[in-house]
């Protein structure tokens, strides 16, 4: 057991260890990426800063006076000498003025060796920009000199507009270079084809990014961008998340737009600090939990002794409340005993009122057949009918009983009788029948609302009209003393159900609610008028048929009772009859 102890608390702190250096590795690598984006959003801007310090230059020379003299014709020593002071005080490589076809007629290094007069850069892109109306801008590796640099340029035109010349600058931009190569930093600018054209690492130059296209070695071999260069791919692996493998290590990898030309400076830096510092806060926090856990064990010890003091003590204590409690037990068990009689007592109890109900019930129930076969008996007695015509009606009325002795033994058992399909029009018929005495005795008038075709539910014919002779009954006994004297029976079927509704004019439900009514012994009727069991009796019916048993006061008076019965499983019972 000890040795398990150990073993989890070892795998808890491996697991703390692992989860606090990954922690802290996360949080240490978004300082340095943090970092890294202050570096990259300076580099961006003094890249963004070479590129348009001079932007202006050739706009103001386009318009200056010697420059459009000597375009239209006149000397050019002079102009060459005034583009060698500009260069020289602005640090730029080269000033100089080209012809509308392309022909250099002065520059700021005429006379020297490598000299742009007389060459001619028509086939350059920043040189065409320029003839068609809009400042030139271009890098390359220069025709002539065969260095790299920056070219601006802009039209020069006469007092008329028209083109007499382009003037054009080249800088070089190998500065920045030599600024990230001295800050250590991994850099480099890529145009939009993806060739490297500065970079803190020169093995970097002239690489490119992506495998070239057929067209844009065409293209750059036509403007003369990088001769000599085989332009090979870099090598590198860029990851979406922030990071790259170049020159064989990972690295954090940022990158942004230099505009006005597409180009793309990409900024790597070294995570290799924030793995140290997370191994280094990992374990400092496992040298304070070893020393939390020591402390932990002193105080447990201390606490173990104490309890061990305690526990003594205790003990004497236990052995006495154990004598109490074996006493206790046994007053308990005969309690138990005692619980257990009177348990039995109170089955018996209940089985008795449930006999009593039940006896109240068959009185109820046979009172409606036996007050209907007295109606036959007396008016065949009255009116002299043959024996022959009330026979079967009694006989009817004879089953009829017999079936209801069948049915109240649902109070008793839980046995389901026999379904199959039933047409509650014959139910409704069936129950009208039997109550029509009592309708012919009170004055009330019955009306039957039902469809051309039977409404047919899966149930027990004899239980069902069970139900609706206590509802009409219901009903005559709440008009009796109305007067409007009037019992409403509609039919239906819908969404998988047959229905019937029975309205009357009557005094209504009051303030009981159906819930309470279907209580056995719940009546809204006067002493002596009957003992509440009917309802009871037809909720129960209702509910052994899975249907839904429903009451509601109407709002002009009386009461409205609705009987749900499903109709699921009467196809089978048809198709088996």
């Amino acid at each position: 057991m000890r040795l398990n102890t150990t073993a989890l608390a070892a795998f808890t702190a491996l697991c703390v260890a692992i989860g606090v250096f990954w922690l802290s590795l996360s949080f240490f690598e978004s300082e340095e990426e943090a970092k890294a984006r202050g570096r990259l959003s300076l580099y961006h801007s003094t890249v963004r800063s070479e590129l348009e310090r001079f932007s202006h230059l050739t706009y103001v020379l386009a318009r200056d006076t010697h420059v459009i003299d000597t375009a239209n014709g006149g000397p050019t020593g002079r102009l060459d000498r005034r583009l060698a002071a500009f260069a020289a005080q602005s640090g730029l490589d080269a000033i100089y003025l080209m012809r509308p076809d392309g022909t250099t007629i002065a520059a700021s290094n005429a006379g020297r060796p490598g000299t742009f007069v007389g060459q001619d850069y028509s086939f350059r892109p920043y040189f065409q920009a320029a003839r068609d109306g809009t400042q030139g801008r271009f890098y390359g590796i220069g025709a002539t000199t065969g260095l790299p640099g920056y070219f601006i340029a802009d039209a020069v035109q006469d007092a008329k507009g028209a083109l007499i010349g382009v003037i054009a600058i080249k800088l070089d931009l190998t500065n920045l270079e030599e600024t990230w190569r001295a800050a250590g930093e991994q850099v480099f600018l890529a145009n939009r084809d993806g060739i490297v054209l500065l970079s803190s690492d020169p093995a970097w130059r002239y690489r490119s990014l992506r495998d070239l296209t057929a067209d844009q070695r065409a293209r750059i071999a036509q403007n003369r961008q990088f001769p000599g260069q085989d332009l090979a791919p870099l090598g590198w692996q860029p990851r979406g998340d922030a990071r790259a493998v170049i020159g064989g290590a990972e690295r954090i990898h940022l990158s942004a737009s230099v505009a006005p030309h597409d180009w793309v400076l990409h900024y790597f830096a070294d995570d290799n600090a924030a793995v140290t510092r997370s191994w280094l806060l990992t374990g400092l926090v496992m040298l304070l939990a070893g020393a939390g856990f020591l402390v932990s064990q002193v105080r447990r010890t201390k606490r173990i002794g104490a309890a061990l003091r305690r526990s003594e003590a205790e003990e004497a204590q236990l052995r006495e409340a154990n004598e109490r409690l074996a006493v206790e037990i046994e007053e308990r068990r005969t309690a138990e005993r005692r619980l257990k009689r009177t348990q039995d007592e109170l089955e018996r109890a209940s089985r008795l009122a449930a006999l009593g109900q039940l006896a109240a019930s068959v009185t109820h129930e046979l009172g409606q057949p036996i007050a209907a076969m007295r109606n036959h008996l007396t008016a065949a007695e009255i009116g002299g009918q043959p024996a022959a015509r009330i026979i079967p009606r009694i006989t009817g009325i004879v089953d009829r009983m017999e079936g209801i002795t069948r049915q109240l033994k649902f109070f008793a058992r839980n046995d389901r009788e026999e379904f199959g399909p039933v047409d509650l029009g014959a139910v409704v018929q069936a129950a009208l029948a039997l109550v029509e005495p009592n309708i012919a005795k009170v004055g009330a008038t019955t009306s039957v609302d039902a469809p051309d075709r039977p409404v047919l539910v899966r149930g027990n014919q004899l239980r069902l009209e069970q139900v609706l002779t206590n509802v009409l009954r219901n009903a005559v006994d709440a008009v009796e003393d109305c007067a409007t004297r009037r019992i409403e029976i509609t039919l239906g079927q819908g969404d998988g159900t047959g229905w019937v509704e029975v309205r009357d004019t009557g005094h209504g439900l009051g303030q009981a609610s159906l819930d309470k009514l279907q209580e056995p012994f719940v009546t809204t009727r006067e002493s002596g008028r009957g003992m509440g069991l009917g309802l009871a009796i037809s909720a129960n019916i209702v509910k052994a048929h899975q249907g839904r048993f429903s009451a509601d006061n109407l709002a002009q008076g009386g009461a409205m009772f609705r009987i749900e019965i499903p109709q699921q499983g009467m196809d089978k019972d048809l198709s088996t009859a």
